[in-house]
This record gives structure tokens, sequence and C-alpha cells, in this order.
């Protein structure tokens, strides 16, 4: 195996008669990010939930951190799914629309029992600064409360409590209005330089992939046609 954090090798994922994504290989490095690219139906969705294992693919490898994935079950995965966390496209879809943003980014905390009453709270707001929100004046609001790209930060801020090394971003700043994005990606880039992270990072946008990543995969009908720097 390479020395990469994700390392897939010869994916496949079918729906049905449909293969969805045709023996992708791919790798990504801490403290890189590989935009993977291509129109609407190629395939770049199904890859990252293989990916994350939200789906698991029909044939192939997906290493992650030394560890191959596909062949766990699924309390063999538990403990690795906090190091890589997924943020979508849509900021109020992924919240719950009845907690605060507060309540969203200790989640994860509680999930993983790493809450108590002390550090808790220190760590939420530790982690709404890291992502440019105010704890006094954003944590107790909902999602609809907020702006796009405030309730995106959030999204971030919960992704983050999992301390993960590997981000999957499908599409982070396609549902922002234009203004915003820039501030997004450069959140994006702080974060990635200050912990290290690992970032696959789906996007149809080629002016911002050029912008934002290291190397480009280019996806169509389900197969990488070519990955450049």
């Amino acid at each position: 195996m390479t020395d990469a954090l994700l390392d897939v090798r010869d994916l496949v994922v079918r729906y049905g008669p449909t293969v969805a994504v045709d023996h992708v290989s791919f790798d990504v490095r801490a403290g890189e990010t590989l935009a993977l690219v291509g129109p609407s139906g190629c395939g770049k969705s199904s890859t990252a939930a293989a990916v994350l294992r939200l789906r698991r693919p029909d044939s192939g490898e997906v290493w992650f951190d030394g560890r191959e994935l596909t062949g766990l079950r699924e309390r063999e995965l538990r403990p690795l799914r906090p190091a890589m966390q997924p943020v979508f496209q849509d900021p109020y879809g992924s919240l719950s629309p009845r907690r605060t943003i507060r309540h969203a980014v200790a989640e994860p905390l509680r999930v993983q029992r790493r809450w108590d009453s002390v550090t808790g709270p220190a760590r939420v707001a530790e982690l709404l600064t890291m992502v440019g929100l105010d704890d006094a004046a954003h944590g107790d609001r909902l999602p609809h409360e907020l702006s796009g790209g405030q309730c995106q930060r959030a999204g971030i801020a919960r992704a983050l409590a999992s301390e993960p090394t590997l981000l999957v971003l499908d599409e982070p700043v396609s549902a922002l209005d234009p203004s915003v994005r820039a501030g997004i990606l450069n959140l994006l880039a702080g974060l990635q330089e200050r912990l290290r992270l690992g970032y696959l990072f789906i996007c149809h946008d080629m002016a911002v992939v050029r912008h934002f990543a290291d190397r480009t995969a280019e996806m169509r009908a389900g197969r990488i046609e070519r990955i450049t720097a």
C-alpha cells in the first residue's frame, strides 16, 4: 500500500444493472485536496458514499489510514467513522431543523462519549470559533435563523467535533451565494493547514477547483479519465 491517508483501488458500485462507479482508483494524502469533478450523474456522489461506507461497494478496496474498509462489519467500522467525516451540499438539510446549532455541534461529542458538563460546552464554543461563529451569538439559534454560509460553517464545526483526518466535501459551496463561497473556501483552506486534513472535494465548478485543489480527478460515465496536478 502507499502512504496515502485514503487509497481507493478498482472501486465498483452498481445499482441493479447500472454501473455507477467503474473500477475507480485514486488516493488522498494528509494535508492534500483531491477534487473529484465531472458532470451530474457521472458517479461522484456514489464514489463518496462508498468511500464513507454509507454504501458497501460491489468490489474494489478502500484503504483508510492503513486499514481496508470494504470487508469490515458495522461494529468494526464504528471506531473508524469519526476520523472520516462528510460535509454536505445543503447546509440546512444536513442539520436538524429543531435543534440548536450548539446542540448539533455537541452531538458527536455525546455519541462518542467525550462529553462532560465542564469540557463539553467549552469544546463546542472552541469549535464554533474555529469556523468563524460566536457561541453566544449563534449557539442558541436554529438552522433557519442562520444564513446559508453560517449554516455551512456550523456543519463544518460539527464534522470537526469528531477530530477527523479526512473530510469528504460533497459540493460544499454550490448551494451558497457567490459572495459567500470565497469565505467558506478560505475557511476550509485555513483549517486544512492548521489541522493537516485530507480533503476529497467533489465539485463541478472548475473555477473553484483550480483555486482550491492540489490535484484533480476528472470523472465521466463512472470512470476516472485522468488525474492532473
